[in-house]
């Protein structure tokens, strides 16, 4: 299905801070957009999680990123397939979120001693859980605002390169790789959503950025649920991807778009309490935690697009603790070895006793 948007490209900038020494690259990208730094500069996002919410009309993408890098400054692209609607998100979501779908665990007793098991040996039994219109301007700036911490510039463009030229006049170098994988949102009529964020917004031109970023949500119209993947083709590194999907029912990719298999990690219909998730995903609602890997990012080839499972089968991710059974304290292995020992020798040991009544002498 084409989504069409007639003004396109939001752009989102974003910065952190934790140092790290690294290679002098121009751009990182992620699951969730591109990062634009200085040139000689590095920024890296560590850990990237997204909740998406969809109704059948109307989508919203929170999203929350950890980097490291020594950038002072970035810019972050993000491509929506109509305009959207930029808040700050609520850090407790993604608490509300790791709590529903936390992983059972399970304790799992087996019988016989493994290799590790005394006699065998010593067993440690510790447990590690485991695109606008004709005639339009080549760049129109809808709206430029302070976001908490965020400078948010809501921008239209008509082609990449005009939005290469908006980025060069506010201190970024565009990559003409990031200039080519934009090609395809500008031909869909997709925006691009920007952030800036400096590390003179908290009052120190020395700091550099890293750390867990306040969330930003993302709220605009869409006749599908899609999550953009497209530019994290440009990431150097094998990309790992997590979404809390949050619809009427359970929910799947419809592809894999170039990378592993996607787990299902959880499956299940939730009722919150009040707070950050039901004020997102109302009192009614069925999360899918997806996981996926790409172990060669170049090989993504879209955007996930998630549909309906055929069932709204429940799933929850269980971790084992394997112990061994125990009696009363001693291995239970112990004892019914020696209870079958003990109980093999009662015939012996009667014969042994007729035996010997039968050689005493008989006085008459």
């Amino acid at each position: 299905m084409r989504i069409t948007a007639r003004t396109p490209v939001l752009l989102v900038l974003l910065l952190l801070l934790t140092q790290l020494a690294a290679l002098a690259r121009p751009a990182h990208a992620c699951g969730c957009g591109a990062l634009v730094t200085g040139a000689g500069q590095q920024l890296t996002v560590a850990r990237e999680t997204s909740a998406l919410h969809w109704d059948g009309e109307t989508e919203r993408i929170v999203m929350s990123l950890t980097v490291t890098g020594d950038a002072a400054e970035a810019a972050w692209i993000m491509p929506v397939p109509s305009r959207a609607e930029v808040t700050l998100g609520d850090p407790a979501l993604f608490d509300d979120l790791r709590a529903a779908a936390a992983p059972e665990y399970r304790v799992r007793h087996y019988f016989w001693p493994r290799e590790d098991d005394w006699p065998r040996g010593e067993r440690d039994n510790s447990y590690a859980g485991a695109a606008p219109g004709d005639g339009a301007a080549p760049v129109d700036v809808v709206s430029r605002d302070r976001l908490g911490p965020f400078d948010v510039a809501r921008l239209t463009a008509t082609d990449p390169a005009a939005l290469g030229d908006w980025l060069a006049g506010n201190g970024f170098a565009l990559p003409d790789t990031l200039a080519g994988a934009l090609t395809p949102y500008v031909e869909q009529e997709w925006e691009y959503v920007a952030l800036r964020l400096a590390s003179d917004a908290a009052g120190d031109p020395d700091i550099v950025l890293g750390g867990t970023l306040d969330p930003i949500s993302l709220t605009f119209a869409s006749g599908e649920l899609v999550y953009p993947m497209r530019l994290s083709r440009l990431a150097a590194t094998e990309q790992l991807l997590t979404l809390y999907v949050l619809s009427g029912h359970r929910m799947e990719p419809q592809s894999t778009i170039g990378g592993d298999r996607p787990d299902i990690t959880f499956a299940g219909r939730l009722a919150p309490d009040p707070g950050p998730l039901r004020d997102l995903a109302g009192e009614d609602t069925f999360l899918t935690v997806i996981e996926q890997e790409f172990p060669r990012p170049a090989l993504i080839d879209g955007d996930h697009l998630l549909r309906r499972t055929a069932e709204d089968t429940a799933f929850r991710t269980v971790h084992y603790t394997d112990r061994m059974l125990h009696w009363f304290g001693v291995p239970a292995w112990q004892l019914t070895t020696g209870a079958v020992a003990l109980l093999a020798l009662v015939p012996v040991v009667w014969a042994v006793r007729g035996w010997r009544r039968r050689k005493e002498p008989q006085w008459s």
